[in-house]
């Protein structure tokens, strides 16, 4: 059996996406900036995009501009909010320990700049609540920026609320979208979020797309010189198959969200239950507040890279946590932030369901997984040590 368990770190390109692209680069070929008629029919199928996307966020066409996917994305929102915090005074900039690198490295960056940051603890469960950051927030506080959902263990953050702490402080309020949309119902308006971050590949689009939606009346700082396209927000030609091939993926994936949402529920919470069989694991997040496919463990006594080469081997797509690190030999900061210790956080395995999973998949993946942990418990120093009394368990 194959199973394509880490859709967290892209998904398959869905065929609406496809079909959309191939008729872009066949019939709308031009240059959306072109004044031409080939041009303006381009610039009218980048129009539609647009309010298409718009309309799945709540809110206004011209407050979209198309990046080249999460990363730019995160960077935009988070310098020019910084630039304007900057030219008023005002230098304080709050977030999360376990943010996606694309926030954490833009922070040190203006840290480096003169910009304190403030990093809120999570929890063991991965959470930051509005009472936290209310504490957290002082008059020379420019903006706040807590990702909807994590990347790695899925937690999903009470987004509306601490964006109203946000709107009533009179702070910019950002959010990291990019496990959220399209897995969950998001609106903007509704949930007091100023700037929110997404990418096409998440949710079954194509790679090198996303989008940076900004609320009308804050000014964006441009990170690439050029024309003067996306409203001078963003030069360069806009990857117009890329964005019809985003528009056409979110629309499939919010059209299906219900049904896939009430499908993947069960099944991420049967996994769930099947892993904790496993001696000495643990899940990693909270057990509710969690994205439908997403599931997120650490089994003492093994390394993550070798569980993942075992389970290849039966067949299995999956990860130790987030695809952008990968290659990393340090443990995971997420798993570092929710207090688990280096020699656990080393054996963590992320498995994140696609839409079309089945409960015999379920069961395979408990399976194979429990068998894997097993064997290499089993050739495992580590593990004779723990099982010996040699030193202590740390996981129960």
């Amino acid at each position: 059996m194959h199973i394509y368990a880490d859709h967290a770190a892209t998904t398959p390109t869905s065929p609406a996406a496809v079909q959309a692209m191939l008729a872009a680069m066949k019939d709308t070929w031009g240059n959306p900036s072109s004044l031409h008629t080939v041009g303006q029919q381009a610039a009218e199928a980048l129009a539609g995009a647009r309010a298409r996307i718009a309309a799945r966020l709540g809110c206004a066409p011209q407050e979209v501009i198309f990046t080249s996917g999460g990363t730019e994305a995160d960077n935009q929102a988070l310098r020019s909010a910084a630039c304007q915090g900057a030219a008023r005074g005002k230098k304080h900039i709050i977030s999360t320990a376990f943010e996606h690198h694309a926030v954490l490295h833009t922070l040190d960056k203006l840290a480096a700049e003169g910009f304190e940051i403030t990093l809120l603890p999570v929890g063991e469960k991965g959470l930051v609540t509005p009472d936290q950051l209310r504490d957290a927030l002082r008059p020379d506080t420019c903006l706040v920026s807590i990702m909807y959902a994590n990347n790695e263990i899925g937690t999903i953050q009470p987004i509306r609320e601490l964006g109203a702490v946000c709107r009533a402080a009179g702070v910019v309020f950002h959010t990291d979208a990019v496990q959220a949309v399209g897995h969950l119902p998001i609106n903007v308006a509704a949930d007091n979020i100023d700037m929110l971050s997404l990418s096409a590949h998440k949710f079954g689009g194509p790679r090198g797309v996303g989008a940076l939606y900004a609320r009308k009346g804050l000014r964006l700082e441009p990170l690439l010189c050029g024309g003067a396209q996306e409203r001078g927000r963003r030069a360069g030609t806009e990857n117009l198959p890329g964005i019809l091939g985003m528009t056409a993926a979110l629309d499939e994936a919010c059209g299906a969200m219900a049904e896939v949402t009430a499908r993947l529920v069960p099944l991420r919470d049967e996994l769930i239950a099947g892993l904790s069989q496993i001696p000495h694991g643990a899940l990693n997040g909270d057990a509710v507040q969690r994205l439908p496919g997403n599931v997120s463990f650490c089994f003492e006594g093994i390394e993550g890279e070798s569980l993942l080469l075992l389970l290849d081997d039966k067949g299995i797509c999956a990860s130790s946590g987030s695809a952008c690190t990968s290659g990393s030999l340090d443990p995971s900061h997420v798993l570092l932030a929710i207090g688990r210790v280096h020699d656990v956080a080393h054996g963590s395995l992320r498995l994140t369901l696609g839409p079309d999973a089945t409960r015999e998949e379920v069961q395979y993946l408990i399976n194979a997984v429990t068998d894997a942990v097993a064997c290499l418990r089993g050739i495992s120093p580590v593990w004779r040590d723990l099982q010996s009394g040699v030193r202590p368990y740390i996981l129960p």
